[in-house]
């Protein structure tokens, strides 16, 4: 029989329904209307923020649902819908057109497609390590403005005002202005809500309290005859299944959309690969970011192609599948199969649902972006990091959305970079009556051998720190006077031509200083091969390589 695991293996959508077993049924099916229930309210206030009407939540769930379960490698991933995308780009399309028009629509279902090939390509490209580009702080900050945003734009409905338009200081000034003007049931109803969901999470995740605050509400409504008191509905929502279709627009439109395509698919990826990587389907298996990556850009090709806006991964539903013994991605489409039947059926349901219990779901959604104990825990920590959340979080409140979000990004490249730059040399220490050497520690019993310095880099060696390397080397020479000159370069993960460039003077100089340089646990084979490749071998000989500090102490100082 011929083997075609290695197939199966490339091609999720051939895997799973072959090893599906009747056994997980019962259990994917309680994960799937768990899933349906968590989503429904949450895919509907979503598309609200964008400025999108109900139904087209709805689309993008089934579409984020359908396509990931056919292509992704995570059994409990959720794609669709995502809160944290959402009001960027709708911030950014209500700039080109009318939010809510024709062209608008028309825009979001061209970024989903754009968005959605460019997950693609990075799943085709491997780019799997995009997933680390925003730091911890950065990540943080960023979610923190995002709900800031989130919570300006739905304050308006649960007041029931008008929504101010403008910089977010001007907008949040005109709210302060009118809150006399409130309308005392939407504020009970907005607030209930959030209150309500809030609770019922407090006492269990899988209790989906949002879909029950939206129905109590709506009773409400009905029952008090509210909107005669000037609470909003929604109104009517379509009962139609989504149709393939392909957006009519000019081919400057297509490129203007390009770069919020890529800032949409940047963030997309971040998100999915760590939610893959919270979420794993197999904790003895590495998680296949790059398959997640391509069975998100597809659901985001699909969501496209239903009419649908970009859609991403979301944490908070993955873990909902994952904690309610979801099986396979079958859960998925039966909660999007749920979806499907309210819409087909039971649209006019959502009719008498008041706009003010969707801002309370949002506000919510908002809180909950807001990770105070990481904020606290990294302030008490490491100050320069908080720093970097607040200057995330200020630009992304202060500056238009994507342009902040885009700081953002930046800020975290450039907090990597300047770290990689921190890196200097450490001097090294014998630990007695071992073969170790160890970095050298205030009240750490080490030894030094006459004669020898050993000293290592705890960083990959690049143009960023060459300079600094090499002005801590001369500097060692210049105050030990060494006959031998031990580099420890374990940490040492790559090295670029610059820095390769620099070791060669490194050579020089401790030649001219009539000292002699040796390498010692060169582990990692990206630097081995760059020692090939830039042919460091004819400046350092091999003879002068070992595998450990001790031979190269024994090797060329003698016995200690």
């Amino acid at each position: 029989m011929p083997d075609n695991s290695g197939e199966n293996a490339r091609w999720p959508i051939f895997r799973w329904p072959v090893s599906f077993r009747p056994a997980d049924l019962p259990a994917d099916l309680v994960a799937g209307l768990t899933l349906a229930a968590i989503a429904i309210p949450e895919q509907m206030a979503t598309s609200r923020l964008g400025g999108f009407s109900p139904q087209i939540g709805f689309f993008a769930f089934v579409a984020g649902s359908l396509g990931f379960a056919m292509f992704g490698a995570n059994r409990f991933l959720s794609c669709g819908a995502d809160s944290t995308i959402t009001p960027i780009f709708a911030g950014s399309l209500a700039q080109m057109a009318a939010s809510g028009s024709s062209e608008y629509q028309a825009l979001a279902v061209a970024l989903a497609l754009a968005v959605g090939v460019l997950v693609v390509a990075g799943s085709l490209f491997r780019l799997g390590w995009i997933a680390d580009l925003l730091s911890t702080p950065v990540t943080v900050g960023f979610l923190a403005g995002i709900a800031f945003h989130i919570i300006v734009s739905q304050l308006p409905g649960v007041l029931g005002l008008s929504s101010p338009t403008g910089p977010m200081l001007y907008r949040i000034a005109e709210l302060m202005q009118h809150l006399r003007e409130a309308n005392i049931y939407t504020v009970c109803i907005g607030f209930g809500v959030l209150a309500v969901v809030a609770g019922l999470e407090f006492v269990s995740v899988r209790i989906p309290g949002a879909l029950i605050a939206l129905i109590v509400a709506t009773l409400a409504v009905i029952w008090g005859e509210l909107e005669r008191r000037g609470v909003h509905v929604i109104g009517s929502v379509p009962g139609r299944l989504p149709v393939p279709s392909f957006p009519e627009i000019s081919l400057e439109r297509w490129v203007r959309l390009l770069p919020l395509g890529f800032l949409i698919a940047l963030i997309v990826m971040v998100q999915t690969g760590a939610t893959t990587r919270a979420f794993p389907s197999d904790d003895d298996r590495q998680p296949d970011i790059n398959r997640d990556f391509f069975g998100v850009g597809a659901a985001g090709i699909l969501s496209g192609l239903f009419g649908a806006f970009p859609v991403n991964a979301s944490p908070p539903r993955t873990g909902i599948v994952a904690e309610t013994g979801g099986r396979t991605r079958l859960s998925g489409l039966f909660a999007a199969a749920i979806v499907l039947a309210l819409l087909a059926f039971g649209a006019a349901l959502l009719r008498r649902m008041p706009d003010a219990a969707l801002s309370g779901v949002l506000l919510f959604v908002a809180l909950r972006l807001i990770r105070a104990k990481q904020i606290i825990t990294v302030y008490h920590q490491s100050f320069g990091e908080f720093l970097l959340i607040a200057a995330t979080a200020a630009g992304i409140i202060v500056m238009p959305i994507e342009q902040g979000v885009a700081i953002g990004v930046a800020l975290s490249l450039l907090h990597g970079l300047w770290s990689t730059t921190r890196a200097r040399l450490v001097e090294f220490e014998h630990v007695p009556g071992t073969t170790v050497w160890w970095p050298a520690q205030p009240g750490a019993a080490g030894e030094r051998i006459p004669n020898v310095t050993v000293v290592g880099l705890q960083a990959p060696l690049s143009f960023l720190n060459a300079t600094t390397f090499r002005a801590d080397v001369l500097k060692f020479i210049r105050t030990a006077s060494p006959k031998l000159l031990v580099l420890e370069a374990s940490g040492i993960l790559d090295i670029d031509f610059t820095a390769a460039q620099m070791l060669v003077e490194v050579s020089r100089d401790c030649r001219a200083a009539r000292t002699t340089l040796a390498i010692a646990r060169l582990e990692s084979t990206r630097a081995q091969e760059a020692f090939e490749r830039f042919k460091l071998y004819d400046a350092l000989p091999r003879e002068h390589i070992f595998i450990t500090v001790d031979a190269a102490v024994r090797a060329l100082a003698g016995p200690k």
